[in-house]
């Protein structure tokens, strides 16, 4: 420092000789300089910047008393301090002494600081921190006054001259004046002398204030408003912590909003912005993008933006981001750099120690450096990470909004498989994977083991119904040990990266010191430490580079699966429809002239649609000429896989119009779409019907009355708020079909397209559809309805018949009925009967539907939360997952790692200080590199780099014999420690992957064995959050971080005992130091904690509405809905960014708390060096050893408290999954083992006073039903929707338990038979078909019990045939949830399941619905002849189809009515069935 500039500065500001330039002690005092700089003007410039913070605080309106006493006090002693510095610089002046400059320096600095302090006072005092003592800070910065004052006091009364001369003297007065206002001060700090009734040592909340107000959380913007202290250290986040810490933090909306920059509407604006000025080529302009202006309250709907064109998404995410990417990797560079400053530092303060002679001010020095650059390192490295978490945020919104928007726009059928794949995205983060192709074969097996998951959750009735779950497990434990092999090798490669971080350090040293000693060299301290501290800095990048490789093969696998996506074709309507010249189509609704429609692209690509005919050899619609009159209403018939919904489709524009016009008036308004297959959201059932409307309760009254809706309403236990299960399956199918036509007639559309809405109710209920909504509500709008009920066609304008994709005819009622092969048209009711039977109905039956609620309008509400902390089951479930005798050899190689790492580090220790001993002498011209190995554990993560405790340079003159034997110890204790650390991650990486299989097939069993209630109440987004997101963290990012915890544990007590061991006094400091840690990480790891399942909670729903629009999308693009979906889409999307913000606010609020703490304790031992030195007490390589490790252990500590918190917040996702493993509703597991081989031999059925109720607290769905069917009895089973009839077939299949009685087959109590064994020797054909992706033989026979031959018989019998064959016979795909079928011929496939079974009992649940009637009487004469001699129990609502029954059952409200052959009943004029048949009686 002697010749350096910043010696000659000091040494002319406090004029002190040059060799010592800054003394520390001076006349057994402090020095002047010491006094004057670092105890005077460094706390007063800190008190003019802190003061500062406070001269923008917000003003009150609400104080209107005078201020208070204390305040004052404080006020006016402020005032006065100054005047007195005033003072002080000029008679500093006046003297004109040699210190003269370092006088005026600190009093010019005392002067600023307390000008701008007494500003803060008068400004605090106009804001609500009057009613209190004011910001703690204030009270801080002033008592760091306090040291200099006294010092200076003290050197002013041991001077005999202050005494003496007058100015000299004076300005003794002016000191002891400054602190006697000094005092006054803290004493009026203590005493504010506040009289309201409201005030409180802590800030008040009533008025807002940017620091350090508490206000209620949910209505603070997060950062906005903020000045630089509070981004600094995150005040901003304290009352969020605060309420955390209080256990209130419990739901997302408590959750501070997010920065306008960062909200989703903005960024997305922002990324639309980018991504058209990449498409139309824009000119580079020096002017940056601007970002939108922030959105204001609930002000405008989001405006449509689409994506147009093929653009790079790397390019467009580039434009909008690049730039702040690229300046955080200079702030990233400089970080960096900052470190080095470190070892230098070092290295000087060592050298300082070791030089007995050396002046103090070089130690002080040193110290203050190395104060700085750990300071501004840790602050810098804070903001870079925080900003980078901001930039992630901002590209996700970009991303997941991006997604949505494309998925509203494209063809439908792209989004069954790549719709689940994008989701899957956020899950796919594998790390430590090297090679592309294993990476993407991770990729693969995961999506097709959640995408069956998503199957099995949505067919899980028809999977219980037929006992399906062994084999869907087993093919589910097929995709998980495909992944899990994948798993395993990645793991295994984690296992290297970990042996080579912690074992190549000490194996390279060795090595090289071998090598070098063998080829004659002489072996010397310095090149000693110089080689190890060249290692450890190069291990760490090379480590860290197959990581980095690895993100970025991730990212470019993401990327490309995303880019796909965005380059499907859009749907461009303007092309689709044909405009055409007004005068033509004044009273033309829709047009179509030779019009020719595909379900696929004119590039080959599918557009397809659930419920629509498509895949191999897929249905053309061709040469269609059809014109529909405005207001006129069109029944389109003809059979099943004709393309009549593939005409509706055509008209919404879901086609894709290979020739010919198609023209729909008034189009931009949309339509009012009820779907073949009803689409139901998760939601009430008024927001079902409103659908995003406003409330009109006449109108709203008028759609319930007129879809016969009031009944079903008035035994919900929250009436029309009720909500209803995901996709409706609280619901029976004819609620949804109604429901579903509520909402399409509320939407008041000009033109109806109604698909077969009237298939899934009884005669009945469709009679009044028909009646009151087709005829009634809508009359006078144009409406085309589907349908098989040609018992309707008669009230029609026109029919159109169709055939194989084509219009064969179109005309009167009377023109096409006779070409359609049908039972006779029903006869009319009398007027007497209508009158007399709606009498009946009112008041003797009130109907109860088959519904599956809960008196808790909150049942299928919002995810429930665990609150508190981790229980320890939790942790020892983890445990006994590895494996108890596993886990506990883990620890045993992780202690044994750890102790021969600290031995190998004594020894070398030893080995260098008994070479001293030996003759080795310090070379005077010292190098630096002595200390750098105590740099590498400073700045090293979690220390895992070995420390190396010696910082003497020596030169060994002839130890060659010493070192050989000192180094074959060394090597051998280093070769120990390779083994035990290779035994210690290879353990490890096997224990996770036995731990992830557990966890996984504890989940899957408890779940495939969950009772039907559960996936009833239950959405499927929550359930498979756990089959995804959840294991995704027990997967990888739990034994990622737990991995760093243990390491961090144990690296920890090994310090400690070496700390102990070498220098014993450095513990008395750590005590109050471990006390401060705890109390800041209990503080943040209750509000962690809350946040981690906070955005577990939040992400659920942004899944589930993923779903439900995809599955709905026909629906919602048809009403033209989707800038209302979006708008949801953002909103929940917000709130899930609302927490990741927050969460990632609150670890750098821990972060730089933990980092300052640390700066702290570096400068303090530095200074207890440098004190030590000066008395001479210290021994340089003992406090090398000692401080090596002290230094290190503040940076272990931080690294713990985070790998705990880290590792706490991913235990949550084993949390989750245990939850459901244990706590789930299971069905009964136990078998019959004396159950016959052949029973049931022969199908009796007894129902004995069966009581049924679907939960506690809920009406009775079965009540009291005692009826018996012989065997090989044909029984029909007819009642209004919701009276029972299916809950029958629930009942007998046990998928409820029965509340009281018994049900009978063949004299066994059914509940005396296992679950599994009875629904095996049964048969049903479920009311909703259900199929799974695959093929068509996958989905008859997934269990491979039968021949080909056989299964193309059912076929043929089914009337499939020529279906199946023309899309590749049985090894067609079916397509997503059988998307390639009709409706109608989804249900011919789930009848020919039942046919392949040689079950005794059949029973059908409204099989045929959505089939002509032509193919229905040929299905029923195929099941009369097929069970001729078993029992058929079959529920109809076409009654021509259950007229050949033996008897038929009339069920209402859950009771048996009628019981009778057909004949008997149609006879009786007073009988239910009578009415249902129209009075004929055969």
């Amino acid at each position: 420092m002697r010749d350096s500039w910043l010696s000659e500065l000091l040494s002319g500001l406090c004029h002190t000789p040059e060799d010592d330039p800054f003394p520390l002690w001076q006349d057994g005092n402090l020095s002047p300089c010491f006094n004057q700089l670092v105890l005077g003007a460094l706390p007063h410039a800190g008190m003019a910047v802190f003061s500062a913070c406070y001269l923008s605080m917000a003003r009150s309106n609400l104080l209107q008393t005078s201020a208070p006493c204390g305040w004052t006090v404080r006020l006016v002693s402020a005032l006065l301090a100054a005047l007195l510095f005033t003072a002080d610089a000029i008679l500093v002046g006046i003297l004109q002494q040699a210190d003269m400059y370092l006088d005026v320096l600190a009093d010019g600095s005392a002067l600023l600081a307390w000008l701008v302090h007494c500003s803060a006072i008068a400004v605090l005092l106009r804001s609500s921190f009057r009613r209190t003592r004011g910001p703690p800070l204030l009270l801080a910065i002033t008592l760091l006054l306090v040291p200099n004052i006294v010092i200076t006091l003290m050197i002013y009364c041991n001077s005999q001259e202050y005494f003496t001369e007058p100015i000299k003297l004076t300005r003794l007065v002016l000191i002891s004046v400054r602190a006697f206002l000094l005092l006054v001060y803290l004493l009026a700090f203590a005493f504010p002398c506040v009289c309201e009734a409201d005030y409180a040592l802590n800030i008040n909340a009533v008025d807002g204030s940017p620091l350090l107000s508490e206000p209620d959380t949910a209505e603070i913007v997060a950062e906005d408003g903020s000045n630089c202290l509070s981004r600094l250290f995150y005040l901003w986040l304290d009352p969020l912590l605060k309420r955390g810490r209080q256990g209130d933090l419990e739901r997302p909306q408590h959750v501070y909003h997010l920065p306008w920059k960062l909200r989703t509407r903005v960024v997305w604006r922002y990324f639309h912005q980018c991504w058209e000025k990449c498409r139309k080529g824009a000119k580079r302009s020096d002017q940056q993008d601007q970002w939108p202006q922030p959105v204001t309250g609930l002000d405008s709907k989001e405006e449509l933006l689409e994506l147009e064109g093929d653009v790079g998404l790397l390019r467009v995410l580039h434009k909008a981001f690049g730039l702040r990417y690229y300046l955080l990797g200079v702030l990233k560079v400089t970080v960096n750099v900052s470190t080095f400053a470190g070892p230098l530092l070092l290295s000087s303060l060592v050298n300082f120690i070791e030089e007995k002679e050396a002046p103090s001010s070089q130690g002080v020095a040193c110290v203050l450096g190395l104060f700085a650059a750990t300071l501004a390192g840790s602050v810098l490295r804070n903001i870079y990470t925080f900003q980078v978490s901001k930039v992630s945020l901002s590209a996700r919104a970009s991303l997941v909004s991006a997604v949505y928007g494309k998925a509203l726009q494209v063809g439908v059928a792209f989004l069954g498989g790549l719709g689940v794949a994008l989701v899957l995205v956020p899950f796919n983060k594998f790390l430590a994977s090297r090679i592309l192709s294993n990476n993407k074969q991770m990729l693969k097996y995961k999506d097709n083991r959640v995408k069956l998951m998503t199957e099995i959750l949505f067919g899980i009735r028809v999977i219980k119904f037929y006992n399906w779950e062994p084999h869907f497990t087993q093919k589910v434990a097929k995709y998980r040990e495909q992944e899990l092999a994948h798993l395993k090798n990645l793991k295994y490669l984690d296992a290297m990266c970990v042996y080579t971080w912690a074992a190549l350090p000490v194996v390279i040293c060795v090595l090289t010191f071998v090598t070098y000693v063998l080829l004659g060299h002489q072996l010397t301290a310095a090149k000693v430490f110089t080689t190890v501290a060249l290692v450890g800095m190069l291990i760490m990048p090379l480590n860290a580079f197959p990581w980095v490789l690895n993100g970025i093969l991730e990212a470019k696998v993401s990327l490309e699966r995303i880019q796909r996506f965005f380059k499907l074709t859009n749907q461009d309507l303007e092309a689709y429809y044909t405009r055409v010249s007004s005068e033509d189509t004044d009273q033309t609704s829709v047009l179509l002239s030779r019009a020719t429609f595909s379900w696929r692209l004119p590039d080959g690509g599918e557009v397809g649609e659930t419920g629509s005919e498509a895949g191999t050899g897929s249905l053309l619609l061709q040469n269609l000429n059809l014109h529909v009159a405005k207001g006129s209403l069109v029944v389109v018939v003809g059979k099943v896989g004709c393309g009549k919904s593939s005409l509706l489709a055509a008209i919404t524009g879901e086609l894709s119009r290979m020739s010919g016009v198609l023209y729909v008036a008034n189009r931009e308004a949309g339509f009012g779409l009820a779907a073949q297959e009803p689409w139901i959201q998760h939601a009430s059932v008024r927001d079902n019907i409103l659908f995003g409307k406003d409330y009109s309760a006449a109108l709203y009254q008028a759609v319930i009355e007129a879809c016969a809706l009031s009944d079903d309403l008035s035994v919900l236990p929250n009436g029309d708020k009720t909500e209803v299960g995901e996709n409706g399956v609280t619901l029976s199918g004819g609620q949804k079909a109604r429901l579903a036509l509520a909402r399409a007639a509320y939407m008041d559309k000009e033109i109806y397209l109604l698909d077969d809405p009237l298939a899934a109710v009884d005669t009945d209920v469709a009679e009044h559809l028909m009646k009151k909504c087709i005829l009634g509500l809508l009359r006078g709008k144009t409406r085309i309805l589907c349908t098989h009920r040609i018992e309707f066609v008669d009230r029609a304008d026109m029919v159109v018949l169709m055939d194989n994709g084509t219009i064969i005819k179109t005309g009167t009622p009377a023109e096409i009925l006779p070409l359609i092969q049908s039972e006779p048209k029903m006869g009319r009711k009398d007027p007497k009967a209508d009158r007399r039977d709606e009498q009946q109905s009112e008041d003797e039956l009130a109907p109860l539907p088959d519904l599956c609620v809960d008196d808790d309008p909150d049942l299928l509400g919002a995810e429930q939360k665990r609150v508190g902390g981790l229980a320890w089951g939790v942790y020892r479930t983890y445990w006994f997952a590895v494996g108890g005798i596993l886990a506990a050899a883990i620890l045993m190689s992780l202690l044994l790692m750890q102790a021969s790492k600290n031995v190998s580090d004594w020894w070398l220790s030893h080995w260098i200080s008994s070479l001293k001993h030996n003759g080795s002498s310090s070379a005077n011209d010292s190098s630096s590199v002595g200390p750098v190995p105590l740099h590498i554990l400073l700045f090293s993560p979690g220390g895992l780099i070995s420390p190396l405790p010696s910082v003497e340079v020596f030169v060994s003159s002839n130890a060659t014999s010493d070192v050989s034997f000192y180094l074959t110890i060394y090597g051998s204790i280093a070769a120990s420690n390779t083994v035990f650390t290779a035994l210690r991650a290879f353990l490890f990486a096997y224990g996770v992957i036995c731990a992830a299989s557990a966890i996984h097939n504890r989940l899957l069993d408890r779940v495939l064995q969950a009772t039907v209630t559960f996936f009833d109440v239950t959405p499927l987004g929550r359930i498979l959050n756990r089959f995804s997101s959840d294991l995704y963290s027990v997967d990888d990012s739990l034994p990622f971080i737990l991995n760093i915890l243990l390491a961090n544990v144990f690296g920890l007590l090994g310090m400690l005992v070496v700390i102990s061991y070498g220098l014993p006094w450095v513990l008395v400091p750590l005590l109050p130091l471990a006390l401060l840690y705890y109390r800041t990480q209990n503080f943040y790891r209750h509000t962690s904690r809350e946040l981690k399942r906070l955005c577990s909670l939040t992400l659920s729903p942004i899944y589930s509405h993923f779903s439900e629009t995809i599955t709905g999308l026909g629906t919602i693009r048809a009403s033209c809905s989707a800038a209302r979906f979006r708008e949801e889409n953002s909103r929940r999307l917000e709130q899930n960014q609302r927490c990741l913000f927050v969460s990632n606010a609150a670890m750098q609020w821990l972060d730089i708390r933990l980092q300052l703490i640390g700066v702290a304790v570096v400068t303090g031992l530095g200074a207890i060096a440098v004190i030590q030195h000066q008395y001479s007490v210290v021994d340089p390589g003992l406090l090398g050893l000692s401080l090596s490790y002290a230094l290190s252990i503040t940076q272990l500590l931080s690294g713990l408290i985070f790998s705990f918190t880290q590792t706490e917040m991913q235990l949550v996702s084993v949390e989750r999954t245990e939850e459901y493993a244990t706590e789930l509703p299971t069905e009964p597991q136990q078998l019959n083992g004396q159950l016959p081989a052949a029973w049931p031999q022969h199908g009796r059925l007894e129902f004995c006073d069966v009581v049924l109720a679907y939960r506690e607290g809920l009406p009775n769905a079965l009540d009291g039903v005692s009826l018996a069917v012989r065997p090989g009895e044909k029984i029909g089973i007819v009642g209004r929707t919701g009276s029972g009839k299916s809950t029958m077939f629930l009942a007998l299949f046990r998928m409820v338990e029965l509340n009281r009685g018994k049900i009978l087959l063949d004299q066994l109590d059914v509940s005396a038979v296992g679950v599994a064994q009875l629904r095996s020797r049964l048969a049903i054909i479920p009311q909703d078909p259900f199929l799974f992706s695959g093929t068509v033989r996958d989905n008859l026979d997934p269990c491979e019990r039968h021949e080909d031959q056989q299964l193309l018989d059912v076929l043929d019998q089914c009337h499939l045939s020529a279906a199946v064959s023309r899309m590749g016979g049985l090894d067609a795909e079916v397509g997503e949830r059988g998307k390639f079928f009709s409706a109608g011929q989804r249900q011919l496939l789930c009848l020919a399941r039942a046919l392949l079974t040689q079950a005794k009992v059949l029973c059908i649940d409204e099989a045929t619905a959505s089939v002509d009637q032509k193919t229905d009487k040929l299905l029923q004469q195929t099941i009369r002849e097929t069970f001729r001699d078993k029992t058929v129990l079959t529920i109809a609502h076409r009654i021509n189809t259950i007229m050949d029954c033996d008897r038929v059952l009339v069920m209402h409200a859950g009771k048996v009515v009628e019981f009778d052959t057909p004949a008997a009943l149609c006879q009786n004029d007073t009988s239910i069935f009578h009415r249902l048949v129209g009075g004929r009686g055969d």
